[in-house]
């Protein structure tokens, strides 16, 4: 994991190669406080908060599909480019983090509060 700071309250952290999450609908989850993923959709890469705000579980393990992630407990749905709740029963939005794509790897903007392991990435979902 490579963790660079881009102002006092963002910095860039490489999750993964682009080639990780090289197919769609594909995710990968850092191992990180509060936890985050990066998603692949319709040929975009996406971050967000990986943990749902109806109930605490991981939306990695969820179903992605045209750039919105259904978690697997309750079925709530989230917008991967905003965060927006879609469907009930999560009525409360998902933080979205910056993503760039620099010499073939992913690295996602996270506020400096985010805690991070080293080596937190943690494999493919």
């Amino acid at each position: 994991m490579t963790v660079e700071s881009s102002s006092e309250n963002t910095r860039w952290v490489r999750v993964c190669a682009v080639g990780d999450l090289d197919d769609d609908d594909d995710a990968v989850r850092l191992d990180s406080r509060p936890p985050v993923s990066v998603f692949r959709s319709d040929g975009e890469y996406f971050c967000v908060d990986d943990t749902c705000t109806h109930e605490t579980y991981s939306l990695a393990d969820g179903w992605i599909e045209d750039c919105v992630v259904e978690c697997p407990l309750h079925l709530a749905k989230f917008c991967l480019r905003t965060g927006r709740p879609l469907s009930p029963p999560a009525t409360t939005a998902v933080r979205t983090h910056p993503v760039r794509i620099e010499g073939g790897e992913i690295h996602v903007g996270l506020p400096g509060a985010y805690e991070l392991k080293e080596g937190a990435h943690s494999g493919t979902a």
